[in-house]
């Protein structure tokens, strides 16, 4: 309990406590994706829900007490998860934490017609938020990215989710190989005019063990230039500021309010549990991660009762260098103070390398809140490297 003005007890806001649930299978596998995806002939749907359900519950065991403020449905593709499974986990869910006031449920869905008429169920089932991946307005584009879907499909996706779900989002990936700046603004332009309240905005980048990994190795395929990506990037900054969508991570535009709660959950560094094959959580002082091969994760699960491969313990300074990692993506940056109290390292940044870099107008420090700039977002791996202080 705390004390109000005038003596009044007040109970305590508890911290906030993420749900991260991971699906990972998907109809096909893209050459640009190294998320935890496969390819499945068949699914033991019963068998999956039952293991998620255990691993479910074991995480409830070990952080009780606490609301839960989003769950997010990650994959793979979870928009291929019968409503049913999305429903009973939800469901579980709510049993084991409760729900906070307000609590966002985002699934991540592929714009199919097969999927988008699941729509509807999903919405029935508890999801108020999903994240759709267009990944692009262009045919040609798709079939390079190797998506199944094709712009009108994408689209008519969008309008039944608009139609479903209170809060939609949508990815867009730019940046590809030979793209214009003329033509990302046009392309932006459009997905801008669709009135969702948030795009995730994406540079291609080339993952090691991807089928386009492969196609650079051997030449052919070749990424765009780095100042090209600049100039990309400041055009998105732009252009979606001018729109109400403003930049609030590096990649994520939303308007006022409508930030992902959940990923803002792992960016501020509050506790996030982690459920399904490859899941990774932060609980507790504690990193927690699964198997990632989806049959090593059921046998896990049968043999243990949850899916964990490892769990380790979290020093102070491994903790406070995460939380500024994470933080600093953040248009609204972190405040140091509050890193050092919640994870009891003092030494938290290299203070003259932030000298000399806010000198430059890569980052500000005011008040012990530290930012980085526009400019300094294109350099962002560089200038954390630098800054974040040696354990």
């Amino acid at each position: 309990m705390r004390q109000a003005e005038g003596g009044v007890a007040l109970t305590a806001i508890p911290d906030p406590l993420a749900l991260y649930i991971h699906w990972p299978f998907c109809v096909s596998k893209c050459p640009y994706c190294d998320f935890n995806s496969h390819v499945r002939a068949t699914i033991d749907e019963d068998g999956w829900q039952q293991a998620l359900l255990a691993d479910l519950a074991h995480e409830a065991a070990l952080v009780p007490g606490r609301p839960l403020t989003s769950i997010f449905f990650g994959g793979g593709t979870p928009s291929l998860m019968p409503p049913a499974i999305v429903a009973a986990l939800i469901g579980a869910a709510e049993r084991h934490w409760g729900f906070a006031d307000g609590i966002e449920i985002t699934l991540e869905a592929n714009p199919s017609s097969v999927e988008a008429a699941r729509f509807a169920d999903l919405a029935a089932a508890g999801v108020n938020r999903v994240s759709l991946g267009l990944q692009a307005l262009d045919d040609a584009v798709l079939a390079f990215l190797g998506r199944a879907h094709g712009v009108d499909e994408g689209l008519r996706a969008l309008d039944t989710a608009q139609e479903a779900f209170g809060r939609v989002s949508f990815d867009l990936i730019y940046a590809r190989p030979q793209q214009s700046a003329a033509a990302w603004e046009a392309e932006l332009a459009r997905a801008i005019g669709f009135g969702t309240s948030h795009l995730s905005l994406y540079q291609l980048t080339i993952e090691p063990g991807t089928r386009f990994a492969t196609l650079v190795a051997n030449g052919t395929l070749r990424p765009v230039d780095p100042d090209h990506g600049a100039t990309l990037f400041e055009l998105t900054r732009a252009m979606t500021a001018a729109a109400g969508l403003s930049a609030y991570e590096v990649s994520n535009h939303a308007r006022p309010g409508e930030a992902s709660r959940h990923n803002l959950s792992y960016w501020r560094y509050d506790d996030y549990l982690g459920v399904g094959p490859g899941a990774h959580g932060r609980r507790l002082a504690m990193a927690s991660e699964r198997h990632r091969k989806p049959e090593n994760f059921l046998s896990a699960v049968a043999r243990n009762g949850h899916g964990i491969v490892r769990e380790d313990a979290l020093s102070p300074a491994a903790r406070a260098s995460e939380a500024l990692l994470m933080g600093l993506r953040l248009s609204e940056g972190v405040d140091l103070t509050h890193i050092a109290k919640r994870t009891g390292c003092d030494r938290l940044v290299d203070r003259a390398a932030v000298t000399r870099l806010a000198g430059h107008g890569l980052m500000t420090l005011n008040d012990e809140r530290l930012t980085v700039s526009d400019a300094g977002m294109l350099l962002l791996d560089s200038i954390l490297a630098e800054i974040v202080a040696a354990g």
